[in-house]
């Protein structure tokens, strides 16, 4: 585990740990409000965006988050490109489907605050990578999470494909999110029971009272996430401060807001994903009247 930046004379962890932590974990099955097949045809794409949209599918092809499937179920999908960046982003539109799922609800409302942490206790702050496509779907729910790639000028059948994991946009991505990430770290709190862990969503932070108690939780927090598929960057470990984490810069004697720029003039769908990526880091810190 040397390359994420942890010690390696650290004793290996027990073999009912590892057990645990590599165990088959289960898919959260949804409930589906009906049966019958939503159908949502595919919008004609520009040869450009049809070019990116058949690289992006064979990436994901690649990767295995995808599959051929002849499912009965259909929802568009289009891309855009990343801002500032010749990089193009695939967006499936689940709205429709979204309307015959019924909502999980949410298992944690708020973000934890890093204020709660003790005074001069140590640090490290995990980001993994996609962690949406790391968590599988349920298999008898991946058919309905089905889109169709057409081909210019219609000159050969579309390709029609399926999800195997989370899909982005599907409402209860989130909250199966955390259920899974959470049931992962939940072996680890116990083993390292010193140390105290937040999660939320893709962000995992480990503060523990010493460096040998901060490495011992945070290789063993490693080790499970990377057990269950999960792919780290060595980039995304964060050991030194300043720590960025949920909006904040945490330096050893201050936590502050990172410098967050707004934009106000909303003219594509890029600049309205970035404004509500946005607001997402300033909610903790607003304060809402009750509903009348």
């Amino acid at each position: 585990m040397s390359q994420w930046g942890v010690k390696i004379d650290i004793p290996d962890p027990s073999s009912d740990f590892s057990v645990v932590v590599t165990e088959k974990r289960p898919t959260q099955k949804l409930n589906w409000l009906t049966d019958s097949p939503v159908w949502v045809e595919q919008w004609p794409l520009s040869k450009e965006k049809l070019k990116a949209l058949e690289e992006l599918v064979e990436e994901q092809l690649a990767k295995g988050h995808i599959v051929e499937t002849n499912s009965p179920w259909n929802s568009l999908v289009f891309v855009i490109k990343k801002p500032g960046k010749d990089k193009w982003r695939l967006l499936h539109d689940l709205r429709q489907i979204n309307n015959v799922i019924e909502d999980m609800g949410s298992l944690q409302p708020g973000m934890p605050s890093p204020t709660m942490l003790p005074e001069n206790w140590k640090l490290a702050v995990i980001d993994i990578k996609d962690c949406f496509f790391q968590i599988p779907l349920h298999p008898d729910d991946a058919p309905r999470f089905a889109f169709s790639v057409p081909t210019i000028n219609r000159a050969a059948p579309r390709r029609r494909y399926h999800w195997r994991v989370l899909p982005q946009g599907m409402k209860n991505s989130p909250v199966i999110c955390q259920w899974y990430v959470a049931s992962l770290l939940s072996p680890v709190r116990a083993a390292a029971d010193k140390a105290i862990i937040y999660h939320y969503m893709d962000d995992v932070l480990v503060c523990a009272p010493s460096d040998d108690d901060l490495s011992h939780a945070l290789d063993l927090t490693i080790n499970s996430l990377i057990a269950a598929g999960f792919e780290l960057q060595d980039k995304k470990v964060q050991r030194m401060p300043p720590w960025r984490y949920l909006g904040l810069e945490i330096s050893k004697r201050t936590i502050v807001p990172q410098k967050l720029e707004i934009k106000t003039k909303i003219s594509t769908l890029a600049d309205l994903h970035q404004l509500c990526g946005s607001l997402n880091w300033v909610r903790p810190g607003w304060v809402f009247p009750p509903k009348t």
